[in-house]
């Protein structure tokens, strides 16, 4: 298998995600950054959006798991998020995933807090 990925950055949402009482009842935003280890030769022969993994729906996908869903913590996010991803397409075989809190509740000066988890296709 090739080292191909997919690369998602930067991508936007506003989810209920937090263990404080005010995280569980207002909304927050989060960065994703997803990739995707996908075999990108068939598509790089072909030019043809079929020969690979459709971004769009990946990311359309995404957004309705972390916005409606409820998570305690970024790992859990994360771990959906991983789940949402090979569900999209049968030919992702890993998924790393980068959640970031935009605005960490903390009194320190912190610009995010996050995670980063790889998933495997089992």
């Amino acid at each position: 298998m090739p080292d191909d990925r997919l690369l998602l950055s930067g991508l936007r949402v506003t989810a209920l995600c937090g263990a404080l009482p005010e995280e569980r009842v207002r909304a927050q935003p989060f960065e994703l950054d997803i990739e995707i280890g996908v075999d990108l030769a068939p598509s790089g022969h072909s030019d043809d959006l079929g020969d690979t993994i459709d971004y769009g729906t990946v990311c359309a996908d995404v957004v309705v798991a972390a916005e409606g869903e409820q998570f305690t913590l970024m790992e859990a996010m994360a771990h959906r998020v991983a789940e949402v991803c090979f569900a999209a397409d049968s030919r992702a075989q890993w998924v790393t995933v980068e959640v970031r809190k935009l605005r960490p509740p903390v009194p320190q000066q912190l610009d995010t807090s996050g995670v980063r988890i790889t998933r495997h296709r089992q």
